[in-house]
């Protein structure tokens, strides 16, 4: 079984402290989706982080020492703010191009007062001025990528879902195949089951820096965490991330139920090879070094590898403010965001 070591975990600081939204209410980080460029994590709350030269996107250096918040920096473009709910990145297999992909959980198919949920951005690496929308509307004034939505509501055959995994992977035609994780799925944002499905399609770079899908939208892998002994809550997928260095994919699923009165929130870590995700064969819970099953206290929403042995994980828990080991204090700010590093053994 794929083992790690937890080597350190932390808060981030992704605002100042006492920020409030327009009205009047205290701003809360709820993280969901992280990258690693090689020098700089970029992260992204699926909650807007209002005020001039803020946006929902930001990146800050990451050293021997751990995250440095001092030198966040946020992602001001007008598109890349115009988006919400930002739910996962991913590196084009190149390395030359990020994506970053909101839940497309909602739309109003009467006005277009719901676009913001639904896009799917590129731009060239360190270069975020130059940003894209995938697949766009080609009506002129109509925001998202309302092209793209159609083809997922063909490839997943349901009135309702929600993606928040996006990764790339290598493929044999086109310059990759990018993969979409569900997350839910069903009739309605009330009526819904919690899935750990992924759809994908090959693609090929466009000259303008945007890519262009060679073939249509369909399934290329699910599973179910309950044949799994130790794990104990039903979940539904949150996050996807390519390991180039060791050709691998990572899974992340998370949860969040009620036992009596209290909530539960944690997650989970999976792994296969490419070639076992080919196949369709079942992945790797990963575990502690001891062997117990690696469990999440907070809700994992975003993983991010970071070089050949280290994997950095961010978490999303809502509202809900505890710590648990993160930290010795028992309660993070609304301006902090949980983290934890593992270290492959």
């Amino acid at each position: 079984m794929a083992k790690v070591r937890i080597t350190q975990q932390g808060t981030i600081h992704c605002f100042p402290a006492g920020l409030k939204d327009e009205d009047g209410k205290l701003v809360n980080a709820e993280i969901s989706a992280v990258a690693y460029d090689g020098e700089r994590l970029l992260m992204a709350s699926d909650k807007p982080i209002p005020g001039e030269g803020r946006s929902a996107v930001f990146s800050l250096p990451l050293d021997s020492s751990g995250p440095d918040d001092s030198q966040l920096e946020y992602l001001t473009t007008p598109l890349i703010r115009q988006a919400v709910k930002y739910e996962d990145f991913a590196l084009t297999t190149d390395g030359r191009h990020m994506l970053a992909t909101t839940g497309f959980d909602r739309i109003d198919s009467e006005s277009h007062a719901l676009n913001a949920y639904n896009h799917l951005l590129i731009w060239p690496l360190g270069e975020p001025d130059k940003v894209q929308v995938v697949d766009p509307d080609p009506r002129d004034g109509v925001e998202g990528s309302l092209e793209f939505r159609q083809k997922l509501e063909t490839a997943i055959g349901q009135p309702y879902y929600k993606i928040e995994g996006l990764a790339v992977v290598p493929s044999d035609r086109g310059d990759g195949l990018i993969l979409f994780g569900v997350r839910e799925q069903g009739n309605s944002h009330d009526d819904f089951a919690y899935v750990r499905r992924v759809i994908g399609a090959r693609y090929a770079m466009t000259d303008s820096d945007n890519i262009e899908f060679i073939e249509d939208l369909h399934d290329v892998y699910a599973f179910d965490p309950a044949e799994y002994d130790g794990v104990d809550h039903e979940c539904g997928l949150s996050s996807l991330e390519y390991d180039p260095y060791h050709a691998r994919l990572y899974l992340v699923t998370s949860f969040e139920t009620e036992q009596g009165s209290e909530e539960v929130i944690g997650g989970y870590l999976w792994v296969l090879s490419l070639a076992d995700f080919h196949a369709g064969k079942p992945p790797t819970l990963v575990t502690h070094e001891d062997g117990r099953v690696l469990e999440f206290e907070h809700k994992a929403e975003g993983l991010a590898v970071l070089d050949r042995e280290r994997l950095f994980v961010v978490y999303d828990n809502d509202r809900n403010h505890e710590l648990g080991s993160v930290d010795e204090r028992d309660e993070r700010h609304s301006c902090e965001a949980p983290y934890t590093m593992l270290a492959l053994v």
